[in-house]
């Protein structure tokens, strides 16, 4: 089973330098113990987000990995010009020699939006428009711009995406129908939501994706913390979470938003969505196999570092969790 990594990049205690050089060091342990991928998150404003611009971080993970493939789960689309981010995308994907993969997303967080002076209302329009014109340049090596005067209309990138047509391209499924647009277009998939939800999913996409194809990677995100005792990880767990809940909700907090949040503020309710995983080897394994056989994903997505985890803290889990978790969900 291939196994990747979900990152917010989350800090609110660590001088920022160290803390960079921290996450990076436990980027090399995730490339050396032979994870599939390295998914970024992109937010700004907050805790959450020490990688306000995702895509200079990536620049030293490319450069700090071998084999692992790496990428923003997800670019905010209505924050980018499509011909900067596009040529980004292209140094991206040749440093790297074609370990880049991409997703693009609306932006999920309103003030973060209103940070670059995008009203939220606008930035469904704003991805429907820009998404098609990077697409396209990635493919062609050309930005189009229909309605700008010629030679403005057709722009060059010059340095063009080492994956052909584009690098594999990864979007956040949370509905059937969002799962069936993701197949019609060849997107790989993940989903942060229960097993039972995530099953859903899968089945819609395999159904709209037909035969005829290879197998795509759907996936399922989870925290996981791994420890030498159930005990042991459940303390670190309900220890680490509410920090990174924090951070998750600062901003809604900071500018009187009275949304609903999609994760609950303590670790037991987390795990009680199954979205949280903690314990011992053999507990992790467990819980995990089920969650994978009951949601039909085939993709593993583990988040390991949130919240106060000191370095050696996610070390320890991410030995653990190599040495005697993964072997045992094959």
């Amino acid at each position: 089973m291939k196994v990747g990594v979900f990152d917010h990049l989350d800090n609110d205690a660590l001088p920022i330098a160290q803390f960079l050089d921290e996450r990076l060091a436990l980027i090399e342990a995730y490339d050396r113990a032979g994870f599939y991928a390295y998914h970024l998150a992109e937010h700004h404003g907050t805790a959450l987000g020490m990688a306000p611009s995702p895509n200079v971080f990536l620049a030293s993970v490319a450069q700090r990995t071998k084999n692992l493939r790496f990428g923003p789960m997800v670019y905010a689309l209505p924050l980018y010009h499509p011909l900067r981010l596009a040529q980004e995308i292209c140094m991206l994907d040749q440093l790297s020699h074609g370990r880049l993969v991409i997703g693009f997303g609306r932006g999920s967080a309103p003030g973060e939006l209103r940070f670059y002076g995008v009203e939220p209302q606008d930035a469904e329009a704003i991805f429907r428009a820009r998404l098609p014109l990077v697409l396209e340049a990635l493919e062609t090596g050309v930005l189009r711009e229909p309605g700008r005067p010629a030679p403005l209309d057709a722009i060059e990138l010059k340095v063009a995406c080492l994956q052909k047509p584009t690098p594999p391209v990864w979007y956040g499924v949370h509905s059937p129908d969002s799962a069936e647009r993701a197949a019609m277009r060849g997107w790989q998939t993940i989903s942060l939501d229960t097993a039972e939800e995530a099953r859903a999913c899968c089945e819609a996409y395999r159904s709209a994706r037909g035969a005829g194809h290879d197998e795509a990677l759907m996936g399922l995100g989870r925290f996981i913390v791994v420890a030498s005792t159930d005990e042991e990880a459940l303390s670190l767990a309900r220890r680490a979470y509410p920090n990174w809940h924090r951070s998750f909700t600062h901003l809604a907090r900071k500018l009187g938003s009275t949304a609903r949040h999609p994760r609950p503020d303590t670790w037991d309710a987390l795990h009680a969505q199954g979205k949280g995983i903690a314990g011992a080897p053999d507990t992790v394994a467990r819980l995990l196999r089920a969650q994978m056989q009951e949601s039909q994903c085939n993709y593993l997505v583990g988040q390991f570092a949130f919240g106060d985890l000191s370095a050696a803290e996610l070390q320890t889990s991410l030995d653990l969790f190599t040495r005697d978790v993964w072997p045992a969900l094959s």
